[in-house]
């Protein structure tokens, strides 16, 4: 029996309808453009391991893994793939460089958009996922759709310039290439990840630099090749582990043995509910304070009160020498069932200084819950007299600033 039948009897159109009805809801595929393209795009036909439940799902779809379990390739959730159309902004007639093959689905979806006049090439280093890329592309009537076996980070300089260049892998930096290819008034999406966090960014060209207009949370497979995070265990059983750049002057041998240091908690008085992110103070974190890092406690910390960030796999800290402090949240008696408080909880001699800093974080944040920041990415070899007079993230080939 195929499997793309087996668990159930919803034939693909009406689940595709669902999912875009879905998509739409969440305030994606604005443009309509987006959404024809995606009530038309088969995605079923990109995914032939995978029931069709799940490939309309609202979730992503792993498509190889590597020895030790890790995903390697996957599809994308389609909010999210709906949400980077939109950041993306293709036209009619522009010529698209996805960077991230996956199943081919992205690619069928930017040459719908970009149509007969246009050109969608599309990079993996992978040459099993450029195949299966190929084989779905080709059974879908986009045979036109350049597919290359290639390390993304060069991009395809044999059809530049691009009106626009998408990544679909998470990047820790920005590749020359993709500055090099772009057209001037071209624009660029790319997850991008630094301090333990990851955002989709549109960027467009401004002055010697690229400067958003766009900013959403996302989550992506890294890309291959780039190797721009360390980690080190805070306590002797690696139950909690610290994860820093490699740009930052932190040293997580430092910080080892930190948590059985005094525990200072500072609570700020700011609630949340159960289904509001506060993804936005980490983000503010990262423009300002150098030592902001992602720490990730394992189930059997947080039982034993070891480390209780407010979310154990994934939260915000900051480190100053052999101390540390991250966030957290709490439940008072008198909230409501489903409000919490956001705080943070320190350790070390400037852990109480940490927690408070990050609190202040927090009512920054409370004070417009929206803000969205710029963010502007620079050559490396920018010098510091041509930046703006704030903190810079400094990567091996950008030069990040994030003001709000």
């Amino acid at each position: 029996m195929n499997n793309n039948t087996a668990t159930t009897d919803t034939a693909p159109e009406a689940l595709r309808a669902s999912m875009v009805e879905h998509i739409l809801n969440a305030g994606h595929a604005r443009r309509a453009q987006v959404e024809q393209a995606l009530r038309q795009i088969p995605r079923h036909r990109f995914l032939p391991a995978a029931t069709i439940t799940d490939a309309y799902a609202d979730l992503a779809v792993i498509t190889k893994r590597g020895r030790d379990g890790t995903a390697l390739s996957c599809a994308s959730v389609p909010t999210v793939v709906a949400m980077m159309l939109d950041q993306l902004d293709v036209h009619p007639g522009h010529h698209i460089l996805e960077i991230g093959a996956g199943t081919g689905y992205n690619a069928a979806l930017l040459a719908h958009l970009t149509g007969p006049t246009g050109q969608v090439s599309t990079i993996d280093i992978d040459p099993d996922v450029t195949t299966g890329a190929r084989r779905a592309l080709d059974a879908t009537g986009y045979g036109h759709v350049h597919v290359i076996t290639r390390d993304g980070a060069l991009g395809a300089p044999e059809h530049a310039p691009y009106d626009r260049i998408i990544l679909t892998v998470g990047a820790w930096d920005l590749p020359p290439a993709l500055h090099n290819q772009l057209a001037p008034a071209g624009r660029l999406v790319v997850p991008l990840r630094w301090r333990g966090q990851a955002r989709s960014i549109a960027f467009t060209h401004q002055g010697a630099g690229l400067r958003s207009d766009s900013v959403q949370l996302c989550g992506f497979v890294p890309m291959i090749g780039q190797h721009g995070e360390r980690s080190g265990h805070l306590d002797t059983h690696g139950l909690v582990t610290l994860h820093c750049d490699t740009d930052q002057d932190i040293d997580p041998a430092t910080l080892r043995g930190v948590l059985d240091q005094n525990k200072t908690e500072a609570w700020s008085q700011v609630m949340v509910n159960g289904e509001e992110s506060f993804d936005g103070v980490w983000l503010r974190l990262t423009s300002t304070e150098p030592g902001t890092c992602r720490i990730a406690a394992d189930p059997t910390a947080v039982h034993n009160a070891l480390c209780t960030p407010a979310i154990p796999s994934r939260s915000p800290a900051l480190t100053d020498g052999s101390s540390l402090a991250y966030l957290a949240l709490r439940r008072p008696a008198e909230s409501a069932e489903r409000d919490w408080e956001l705080g943070a909880i320190g350790h070390g001699p400037t852990g109480p200084t940490l927690a408070n800093r990050i609190n202040q974080h927090i009512h920054t944040w409370n004070h417009n819950r929206t803000a969205q920041p710029t963010i502007t990415a620079y050559p490396a070899d920018t010098p510091d007299n041509q930046l703006p007079d704030t903190h810079t993230i400094n990567k091996q080939h950008t030069r990040l600033v994030i003001t709000y």
